[in-house]
């Protein structure tokens, strides 16, 4: 019996754990829903990071994006999310895949409208070449912040640090 009431609580804390670590949003959208959801004036900074799983420069700055999450995702006023530009068909797999194998605990869009960048990059930011990984700082519907190519730990926290 005693055992039985181990495994139980094993059975009820990992399942409450994997939960957790599951607990992010991933959604095919247009340039236009995405826009509605990082373009808001709730007084937010919205940190929107634009990737993809077969950018290497990209891949290795997410470890260091998702480490900055961690110190400021209890902050009512921050949101961080990642905008992936991988092909459409691989949101259930190989996306899906990366985000659980390299714990991505943030919400994250896949921009199902990427036969439209010659509208959205330039919309995005006039200075945008299109090379990813780019981050864009929202702040009440503004941008306060564009960054083409790679950032490090320190650029981000630095930039986050000013706007919020």
């Amino acid at each position: 019996m005693k055992n039985l009431l181990l495994t139980s609580l094993f059975l009820a804390f990992w399942s409450c754990n994997a939960q957790e670590s599951e607990s992010y949003v991933l959604k095919s959208v247009n340039y236009e829903e995405l826009k509605s959801i990082i373009q808001k004036d709730d007084g937010k900074l919205y940190v929107v990071n634009f990737w993809a799983t077969w950018c290497k420069p990209c891949i290795e700055e997410l470890p260091h994006f998702m480490e900055v999450n961690e110190l400021y995702k209890s902050d009512p006023n921050y949101k961080m999310i990642l905008v992936s530009l991988d092909n459409v068909k691989a949101m259930d797999t190989k996306v899906k895949k990366f985000i659980e194998s390299n714990h991505l605990n943030v919400d994250v869009y896949l921009l199902d409208d990427n036969k439209k960048m010659n509208e959205w990059i330039p919309a995005t930011d006039k200075s945008w070449s299109g090379a990813i990984p780019a981050t864009i700082f929202y702040k009440n519907k503004k941008k306060v912040h564009f960054q083409e190519l790679q950032m490090t730990q320190y650029e981000l926290e630095d930039i986050i640090n000013e706007n919020l």
